[in-house]
């Protein structure tokens, strides 16, 4: 049954012809309060978008202004909230389509259903309280597969039955022969009837699992992988032949984990929580491959010994140098995604390839797997000797079953490729731009990627031609897109754009290219009413061989002649993020507080430091080993251009952000304390041996192997040289960057009897603060900070 929604060619047309222009119109200046008020006052963004199964609609989430909870819209132009009791029939967000089309399977609240896309009937597959994952059709089209935990089911639609296909366990198989012991030995050899009882149950259990091997209409029996591992990851072949699994050792502590304590809570009393490990500590367990052949119940092993690499360390030299104990066989390797996503069948279940990654995470590897023999064949490497990016890792197999397309960044690059059959690769997208978020047509004959090919800061849409390696802009919006979803007919695009002051909104755009049509504008009118800076983006020259530095600027569009300009600098967060872009930013308060500076006098520069996103390789990994010093080059470039070219006063210059841009602002303020003369550090990281194992590794190494990179990389290593004026605010219940952080640069502070700092500590916030009443707070601060300091 369809539902009772209006056609959504008509509902475009009226929509193209009534949307609102997203132009502002002059107001106020915005006040302190209102930039740091709850941000619903802005209007809440299209949270997530996706189409109906029949192309004819479009759906999209949104929080409700005031509350916490999100509702569902189908889009046109006067959008319409769907009521609970049409809920039933909404599609979610990503369709699983058979071969030919003409059925989608979807997940919605953790269960499964199955769409009829000829008369749109829809089928419910499962009801449970625990969610089923990662569904597939079988090859022959007539089941549809999917897993709950590690166990994997198949549903029948002839005969309406689901029914186990897979069952793996971490568990010693009780059928299996205990251990060798002399004492059951000789029991066994003395005493007839426990050998007589002992054998009649080994031939009852034998014939048993003949009968079930045998019988159709019996469920499967369990697959004992052993007592001594975990599952990660499970991928069933669509054949329903084979199942790949990943395992690892149970863990074992190495490390203490961190406690946070609570200062503010219901109990009235202190409570603790376990939170991670630091870097270093417990590091990532080396997995196994195990290939289960569920015709037959044989396990295999699959040996990484083919990978190229895999057993020559990267960090040979800096491990002796040490004298540490060199690592002996193969490094340690793992999926590059334990949710499954490193395993791709084809979809007839002859193929599969896996994507490993190892964990000093110096190499990936993609690999076909031989099921006949279990061994892998190795089909791409990418090697860095800093450390292979954890996103752009996207893989799978086109529609004819043997051929791979991936993202690699072998040239530097994120980029797609294909390798065909025949061994041969071949790039369809190339240059000094990045492609990610990569969506195939049915046919595999055109691919839609995101792209940043004329700034790196404009992310359109752009389609791919395998055959020519043609790539064109399809979309051309007034702002960045966010993501994109291609229609279930193939014909249009449904975008999630977003613009400095545009939170994200929704628009169609022809798949090959034409007019955008805007389907909402959720901004509230108080907001739409004020007039805004519109940042300029700008490229500073950099005195150090990098590339130049992209940033948002913030000024009075004139200058009045012969002022000088106190510079506040902007350090954006996450190390590996990117801020200077069309897009509606991460950062919207503190793009509000920059109106409000350059208002109060300011000029405001925000920089896409070395190590931030969307730049390529060898910008991301300019960092590797000296955290915080390239960075810091950067901002001294740009505090310098300032004044050379915007009135900037050199003498003048504050600088502050939150997280990794706490970070930064100790390093400007503590290595360059003649030019930065105040900052504001807001949940910083003050020792990189304190933060997490994930992040930090990657780009120093471990502490035991390397600790002269977290040492030069340490803000805490060089408080000796602190001169200008220094706020440092922090959420005692962050989880990310832990508050001991700022105590211990706090105590290291009143140890060298520092002056001019202080320390703004805030009991309800984690590292993402929420209270409007914490940010006004932290903010107030900061400003009064610039103006005693800067003026």
């Amino acid at each position: 049954m369809r539902p009772p929604y209006p056609s959504l060619p008509a509902a475009l047309l009226a929509a193209a012809l009534s949307f609102p222009t997203l132009c502002a119109h002059a107001v106020t200046p915005v006040t302190l309060d209102q930039a740091m008020a709850h941000p619903d006052w802005i209007g809440t963004p299209v949270e997530a978008a996706w189409w109906s199964w029949d192309s004819k609609s479009a759906y999209y989430k949104q929080k409700r202004a005031g509350s916490p909870l999100r509702d569902t819209f189908v889009a046109g132009p006067a959008a319409r909230k769907i009521g609970e009791a049409e809920l039933a029939n909404v599609d979610a967000p990503a369709l699983v389509y058979n071969r030919e089309r003409t059925r989608a399977v979807m997940l919605r609240n953790g269960d499964l259903f199955e769409r009829d896309l000829k008369s749109g009937a829809l089928t419910q597959i499962t009801r449970n309280t625990t969610a089923a994952a990662d569904p597939q059709y079988s090859s022959d089209g007539r089941s549809v597969q999917f897993r709950v935990g590690h166990d994997w089911f198949s549903w029948s639609r002839a005969e309406r039955l689901v029914a186990p296909l897979a069952l793996p366990r971490a568990m010693k198989d009780p059928a299996a022969a205990p251990d060798d012991d002399y004492l059951r030995a000789l029991q066994l050899r003395l005493i007839a009837t426990l050998k007589r009882q002992k054998d009649e149950r080994d031939a009852t259990r034998a014939q048993t699992e003949a009968e079930r091997r045998a019988d159709a209409t019996r469920a499967p029996a369990p697959i004992y992988l052993g007592e001594k591992i975990v599952i990660d990851a499970s991928a069933l072949s669509p054949d329903g032949r084979w199942l790949l699994l990943a395992t690892s050792p149970k863990a074992s502590e190495n490390g203490r984990v961190g406690k946070l304590p609570r200062y503010v809570t219901e109990s009235g009393y202190e409570e603790f929580d376990d939170q991670r490990e630091r870097v270093g500590r417990n590091l990532p367990l080396a997995q196994t491959l195990k290939l289960v052949d569920l015709r037959t119940g044989t396990l295999r092993d699959i040996p990484l010994d083919a990978l190229p690499g895999i057993a020559t360390d990267p960090l040979a030299a800096m491990r002796a140098a040490r004298k540490l104990e060199p690592v002996k066989g193969n490094r340690a390797a793992r999926l590059d995604d334990d949710e499954g996503n490193g395993i791709a069948w084809s979809g007839d279940g002859a193929q599969v390839a896996v994507s490993i990654r190892a964990v000093d995470n110096k190499d990936r590897w993609i690999a076909a797997v031989d099921l006949a023999a279990a061994r892998l064949k190795p089909l791409h490497r990418l090697t860095d000797k800093a450390w292979i990016n954890n996103s752009y890792n996207e893989f799978g197999w086109l529609p004819d079953h043997r051929t791979l397309w991936f993202l690699s960044e072998e040239t530097g690059y994120s980029h797609l490729y294909t390798l065909g059959p025949d061994g041969r690769q071949r790039a369809l997208t190339s240059g000094q731009w990045e492609a990610t978020q990569v969506t195939w047509n049915s046919d595999g004959s055109a691919a839609w990627v995101m792209c940043n090919r004329r700034t790196p800061g404009e992310y359109e849409v752009c389609a791919v031609s395998p055959k020519d390696g043609g790539v064109r802009e399809v979309t051309r919006l007034d702002g960045g897109v966010e993501e994109f979803a291609l229609s279930p007919d193939q014909r249009r695009l449904l975008v999630r754009w977003s613009a400095s002051y545009v939170p994200a909104q929704v628009a169609i755009v022809p798949a090959a290219g034409g007019e955008a049509v805007k389907l909402t504008d959720t901004r509230s009118a108080e907001f739409k009413a004020r007039e805004w800076i519109a940042p300029q983006i700008v490229a500073v020259p950099s005195t150090h061989g990098a590339a130049p530095v992209w940033a948002k600027l913030y000024r009075p569009a004139t200058l009045e002649p012969g002022r000088k300009y106190p510079v506040v600098m902007f350090v954006h967060g996450a190390g590996y993020l990117q801020n200077v872009s069309k897009r509606y930013p991460v950062y919207f308060r503190e793009q509000m507080f920059h109106n409000l500076l350059v208002e109060k006098g300011y000029i405001v520069l925000d920089m896409d430091y070395r190590a931030s996103k969307g730049y390529g390789r060898d910008w991301r990994t300019a960092i590797y080993r000296q955290m915080g010093h390239p960075e810091l080059e950067d901002y001294v470039d740009g505090a310098r251009w300032l004044a050379a070219n915007h009135q900037g006063d050199i003498d003048k210059v504050g600088i502050y952000g939150g997280s990794y841009g706490g970070f930064l602002t100790f390093m400007a303020l503590m290595r360059e304390p003649e030019l930065f003369k105040a900052g504001a550090a807001l949940r910083p990281v003050t020792d990189w041996t304190s933060y997490n194992h994930g992040y930090t590794a990657n780009i120093l190494n471990t502490p035991d192997l390397d600790p002269e990179a977290y040492k030069v990389s340490s803000p805490i290593e060089y408080a000796d040289r602190l001169k200008g004026h220094l706020l440092i605010a922090h959420g005692m219940v962050d989880d990310n960057v832990f508050y001991q952080d700022s105590v211990r640069m706090a105590q290291r502070l009143i140890e060298l009897k520092k002056d001019h700092w202080e320390l703004a500590s805030y009991p309800l916030e984690r590292h993402a603060y929420v209270q409007p009443e914490s940010w006004y707070d932290q903010y107030r601060r900061i400003y009064q900070l610039f103006e005693r300091t800067l003026k």
